[in-house]
């Protein structure tokens, strides 16, 4: 066995989803806001946060290899402060963040087989880790939703560091945290320029799955370079598709 641990994304990669952050999500949050005295509009509520989360961001500083993640339910839980609202602000900013998720959902659900093929994965012996650009705030839920919140040996989502994918602070967090050994790690991911560059940065193997939530800019899967058929030695991968009965037989034969 090349690898011991599996390191997966989870939106695009285990997870299809699809968002849209429209006005009506606005206007219902706001609803919500102006329920417990915090006076919003729609398009007030959208620009406040927006200025507050690049304020916040800001302040975390970012550049080539920085990338903030500022939980989102501080800035709500700021934002009913800011009209005044201080009792129990942490917690209504924290129902006010799940609130907007939820009513911005069009659909979520899991990739056919994801579900057996990692129970499949963790009997085999690999040790399954979740690395996700996510807030912890509405993605614990979904993965509990899901049925995935037993799938790893542990999670981790970027609003709980203060960081996010490609910062290779995010992946050491995990390699150092768990002790692993990045020679023997192989990261999963749906998105080039965040999952596989940080990856790669983090010294970790790769492989990219190019699926129906990779960013458009970003190229197809090279079949040269599917697991099996990529050249000796290689420590990158690529698959198309989401197919996850045939990329886990695919892993098993690494």
């Amino acid at each position: 066995m090349t690898y011991t641990d599996l390191i997966f994304d989870l939106y695009g990669t285990l997870v299809d989803i699809h968002t849209e952050e429209s006005a009506q999500v606005w206007e219902k949050t706001a609803i919500y806001f102006g329920f417990y005295g915090a006076a919003y509009t729609g398009m007030g509520l959208k620009r406040a946060f927006r200025a507050a989360m690049k304020a916040r961001e800001g302040a975390a500083g970012q550049s080539y290899e920085c990338y903030p993640e500022i939980p989102c339910e501080e800035i709500m839980a700021q934002l009913f402060e800011k009209k005044g609202v201080k009792k129990d602000s942490a917690a209504l900013g924290k129902n006010a963040a799940q609130l907007f998720r939820i009513a911005s959902i069009d659909y979520i659900r899991l990739y056919p087989q994801v579900k057996d093929s990692l129970a499949l994965l963790k009997k085999q012996g690999y040790r399954l880790w979740l690395l996700s650009n996510a807030q912890a705030v509405f993605t614990a839920y979904e993965l509990r939703l899901l049925g995935l919140h037993r799938a790893f040996d542990g999670v981790l989502l970027s609003s709980d560091y203060g960081c996010r994918k490609p910062d290779v602070r995010f992946y050491k967090a995990l390699l150092d945290g768990q002790e692993l050994d990045p020679s023997r790690c192989l990261m999963i991911g749906n998105d080039r320029e965040t999952d596989i560059a940080g990856a790669k940065a983090a010294g970790l193997d790769t492989l990219y799955m190019h699926t129906n939530l990779t960013p458009k800019a970003q190229a197809a899967a090279d079949p040269a370079l599917l697991p099996g058929a990529a050249p000796a030695g290689s420590r990158h991968y690529e698959y198309e598709g989401s197919s996850w009965a045939r990329l886990t037989q695919l892993l098993l034969a690494l």
